[in-house]
């Protein structure tokens, strides 16, 4: 070990961007023992992304059983892949494509050998009733391409919802019932396009607001009723308001998000949104202590750095989706009762693994896949105890020796974790693309694997352009209807959203509209999803300083309704927070913006 009591600078093999190691850093490294990386943080977490399908399914058949399936491998590719209900029974071999470990072949060469072989669970999804469209679930009733989600019953197009009921379009919500068009809030009942909103009833149109009842185009705001534009109101000319504007119409709709975008475009932001949390940074946290660059956390983390969409986790580092688990490192969809983990993809009840991809309740694994319930296995070949412990040691020492590089030239040895181009799915199936969006040209010149668009099976029969305006006019025989997304009119331009060209309205979905007075969607779910996706900070931080210059905004764009603490002179707090400088909104401190919002 060596005792490093200075942070070091290194340059990313990648991007060959510096990046900085922190001594804790280097002390978590020597906990789980592992070198430090030699990628840079936004790296690590692209090449994690490239190995998470969550919305890309195909129709496929199980190739034990011939069962028409659908599945998040696409069924032209060298994979096995099962039927998720067969591949839990114990109906097959679980050592099947279990080999010797190579040491005349790099072990990255010989792990995408195994995946090429070992049979895979068609989606990874776990008590799941009438929900065979989504990925990423568990304890779903219900659902309709609804994504990572977890506790919820009749949802639609929904991704990251947790304990939802009965609504639709929702990207990050918890706890929220009734509601439409929901981002990054908790607590909803009969809400709509409402971004960063907690504890709030029929209301829409909201922004960082929080217990809010019967208000309509605020920001800022908690603790009010009829409130429209943030201006009180009476009971009875709320009610008379609102029913001028009828967002029944499409065309009120839309002019009315045009009007709201322009009113708080001026309010200022807070630097970023950390609740009951000490000594954290990041954004949209909730309940986090000593972490560090982590964003989307639902509840109670200690001690993490570089965690997005976790909860109640501690010691771990580079995670994307983890939680219940400890001591983790460079893992997607892992957890539940997990720890000492390294390495690995969605894995749960697992402890004491590394490079696992697709294992359930296991322990003491090195390099394995599918593989449920066992312990001391290497390359999915069942080992004794002794045999292990003296052959992993081998193995990594020889990942040093005889590493794997890519087609870019970028090196793996031990420690790095799994490369790209080795993913079972192209980079545009994976959420990497939602969140480093790329063309094909780039994707093709950062050694990104690419997937051309097949020919669809289905021709629209109905322009979104030619959709009733008003929900009142839309009859049944909409459901029956395949409309063509509007993105994917030629006139557009074209469209890098990962737009299906095509959608369908549901049953449930046109009795949503109907009971709620919301016109029909003009844009396919992913094209909607990427709409939410923009709303959003990225998963990047900055340094800044607080831009409220005493009674004013230092760009001069809002007036600060209150005397803050620091008087008629500007604000001296500094800040690490997802704005980037280049950006045009007005970025408050913690305590500027709580005084203005009080």
């Amino acid at each position: 070990k060596r005792n490093r009591m200075t942070q070091e600078t290194r340059s990313c093999q990648s991007c060959k961007q510096n990046f900085v190691i922190e001594p804790e850093d280097f002390a978590f490294y020597e906990k789980v023992q592992v070198p430090p990386p030699t990628f840079c943080p936004d790296c690590r977490l692209q090449r994690r992304m490239t190995w998470r399908n969550e919305r890309t399914l195909y129709h496929a058949k199980c190739a034990a059983t011939g069962k028409d399936m659908i599945s998040m491998f696409d069924p032209e590719n060298p994979r096995v892949v099962y039927d998720r209900d067969y591949w839990w029974s114990d109906n097959w071999d679980q050592f099947v494509a279990g080999r010797d470990y190579d040491f005349s072949k790099p072990f990255f060469v010989q792990f995408r050998e195994l995946l090429e072989k070992a049979p895979l669970p068609n989606l990874a999804n776990s008590n799941v009733i009438n929900s065979d469209y989504g990925n990423h679930n568990a304890d779903l009733k219900n659902g309709y391409l609804v994504f990572a989600s977890f506790g919820n019953e009749n949802i639609s197009y929904a991704s990251g919802a947790v304990d939802c009921k009965d609504s639709l379009d929702m990207y990050t919500a918890e706890k929220t019932e009734q509601s439409y068009e929901i981002t990054f809030s908790v607590g909803l009942n009969k809400c709509s396009f409402c971004y960063d909103v907690d504890n709030s009833l029929d209301s829409s149109f909201l922004r960082a607001c929080n217990n809010l009842n019967n208000c309509l185009g605020c920001v800022s705001l908690k603790n009010k009723s009829y409130h429209i534009f943030n201006q009180p109101y009476s009971k009875e000319d709320f009610r008379k308001e609102v029913e001028k504007i009828d967002f029944g119409s499409y065309k009120n709709l839309e002019a009315f998000k045009q009007k709201y975008k322009e009113f708080i475009k001026d309010y200022p932001r807070r630097y970023a949104t950390l609740v009951k949390s000490v000594n954290t940074t990041g954004d949209m946290i909730m309940n986090a202590k000593n972490c560090k660059q982590c964003f989307d956390i639902y509840d109670t983390i200690e001690d993490c750095k570089y965690a997005i969409h976790a909860t109640k986790m501690r010691d771990t580092y580079d995670s994307y989706g983890a939680g219940l688990t400890e001591l983790l490192y460079e893992g997607v969809d892992t957890g539940i009762d997990s720890s000492d983990c390294q390495f690995v993809i969605y894995a749960h009840k697992c402890r004491n693994v590394e490079y696992v991809y697709a294992c359930q309740g296991t322990d003491h694994l090195f390099g394995c896949i599918g593989l449920r319930s066992k312990k001391y296995c290497i390359l999915n070949k069942q080992y004794t105890k002794e045999e292990y412990e003296t052959l992993v040691p081998k193995i990594k020492k020889r990942m040093d020796e005889m590493p794997y590089i890519d087609k870019k030239g970028r090196v793996y040895k031990y420690g790095e974790f799994f490369p790209a181009e080795l993913s079972p799915f192209a980079y545009n199936e994976t959420i990497a693309q939602e969140y480093f969006p790329l063309n094909k040209i780039s994707a093709s010149e950062k050694g990104f694997d690419w997937k051309e668009l097949r020919e669809k099976n289905y021709h629209p029969t109905l322009k979104a352009s030619e959709l009733p305006d008003h929900i009142k006019d839309v009859t049944e025989n909409i459901t029956k209807e395949v409309i063509s997304c509007a993105h994917a009119d030629p006139s557009t331009g074209g469209c890098e959203e990962q737009c299906t060209g095509a959608y369908k309205i549901t049953a449930q979905e046109l009795q949503f509209y109907k009971k709620f007075n919301y016109p029909l969607p003009r844009l396919c779910s992913n094209c909607r999803h990427y709409q939410r996706l923009k709303q959003r900070n990225p998963f990047h931080l900055w340094h800044r300083k607080c831009q409220c210059a005493g009674t004013h905004s230092e760009n001069g764009k809002y007036q600060n309704v209150i005397e803050h603490p620091h008087g008629n002179t500007h604000c001296e707090s500094e800040f690490e927070t997802p704005y980037s400088p280049d950006r045009l909104e007005t970025i408050y401190c913690g305590q500027c913006y709580q005084t203005e919002t009080q």
